[in-house]
């Protein structure tokens, strides 16, 4: 039998075993509910003891595994790997060896690498469609260059204004947007005005990471945030949109500092701190299988120590200037074809001078968001920063800010 055959053969026994208890929801598109990741409903122990793959050699089955991974780079095919690490706790591990980060696979495959900085040397194209009538938000992954009516979704944020401050909660589940659920990974939190953002992590982005108040006994919509939940407010970035003194119109300026990312990640052969796992001990159950719980230490779960043992700063971003095209009267970016809608909320972020000596590594975008419909954006981002780093950073730019424009 060749080997294409036993993979073959290999995504049908998924496929009878998916059809007998395995619910797969880690699917595309904002047409289906797709944000769940496996849902667990009465699966006999002996289903996969059953199969003809139960006691395959280890060396055999790493093979196919690696050949499955390599043979499904794109999604919604790219699921067949999310479903191999539900298989069981073995074939998990095996995963996560051959699973590598954004950072360097340039793919998004599991919950985590949400929280992973993007690529090296490209950027990775997203976009993000508004919902005005719930206030919501959400987040998807392009899988066609040519259009953004179709796309595997991420995250999702909701609106909630609030008497002295307005809060953006962020969330794996789109249906189910609140910081009382076990899906909630962070938040957005503005000041009165409006000019000043701070975004919360729900778990420690490093070791070393210190949590602020945190409100986790209170109701929030309706619901009681469960005690077992470990949601902290870890403070990993801070945005501030300067003051328009002069009230003249123009293009905003942002300034955006990055707590948990060193200055000197941007520097060849800098490293950023990268997320390996989720925390949250409401996941022991078969569904967190996906998000790669371990016995290990919180600790072991970062690849980079305390951002405050290290000897250099913090990341610190500014928007990229744009420039007055006298022909159009307008200001201008290049954004090299992904936005087609002139809006202020449009922006292209780079490393500020005020990190190090300028280079080119400080004329590179890390993250550019910009208009292409009524209520569709692109956010396209790379290294250092995550997929939820950029994201929360292109929310602050939904909220009016009289006093900046």
């Amino acid at each position: 039998m060749s080997f294409k055959s036993i993979i073959q053969d290999m995504k049908g026994e998924f496929g009878s075993i998916s059809r007998r208890g395995f619910d797969v929801k880690f699917g595309y598109g904002m047409r289906s509910r797709s944000h769940r990741v496996v849902q667990d409903s009465s699966v006999p122990v002996d289903v996969f003891k059953q199969s003809c793959w139960a006691n395959m050699p280890p060396e055999l089955l790493r093979d196919v595994l690696m050949r499955i991974e390599e043979s499904e780079s794109t999604w919604p095919p790219r699921k067949n790997v999310v479903v191999c690490a539900g298989v069981c706790r073995n074939w998990r591990e095996i995963m996560k060896e051959i699973v590598k980060t954004p950072e360097i696979s340039c793919k998004l495959t599991f919950p985590i690498s949400l929280k992973q900085p993007g690529p090296r040397d490209s950027l990775l194209q997203c976009y993000i469609k508004r919902n005005r009538s719930n206030q919501t938000y959400y987040l998807y992954l392009g899988l066609n260059q040519a259009s953004n009516d179709d796309g595997k979704f991420l995250l999702a944020a909701r609106k909630c204004r609030r008497p002295t401050c307005t809060d953006y909660i962020i969330s794996l589940n789109c249906n189910d947007v609140s910081k009382g659920s076990s899906t909630y990974i962070g938040k957005l939190r503005s000041n009165f005005l409006g000019t000043k953002f701070t975004v919360y992590d729900a778990q420690p982005p490093n070791a070393g990471a210190k949590v602020t108040k945190s409100c986790s006994t209170r109701l929030i919509n309706m619901k009681q945030v469960s005690p077992r939940v470990p949601a902290g407010n870890y403070p990993i970035a801070h945005i501030s949109y300067e003051l328009n003194v002069l009230g003249s119109r123009g293009p905003r300026r942002m300034h955006c500092v990055m707590d948990a990312i060193p200055a000197s990640s941007i520097e060849p052969g800098g490293v950023a701190p990268t997320q390996t796992e989720f925390l949250h001990s409401n996941l022991d159950t078969f569904p967190s299988l996906l998000f790669f719980r371990s016995k290990s230490t919180r600790a072991e779960s970062f690849q980079s120590g305390p951002l405050s043992d290290q000897k250099d700063g913090m990341l610190v971003l500014r928007n990229k200037s744009p420039r007055w095209h006298e022909q159009l009267q307008c200001w201008c970016l290049n954004f090299n074809g992904r936005v087609t809608v002139a809006s202020v909320k449009n922006f292209q972020l780079v490393a500020s001078p005020e990190n190090a000596a300028a280079g080119q590594e400080h004329e590179n975008v890390i993250l550019q968001f910009g208009k292409v419909g009524k209520d569709v954006f692109t956010m396209d981002y790379q290294y250092p920063i995550s997929a939820f780093q950029a994201f929360a950073i292109c929310l602050s730019s939904f909220d009016t800010k009289i006093a900046c424009e």
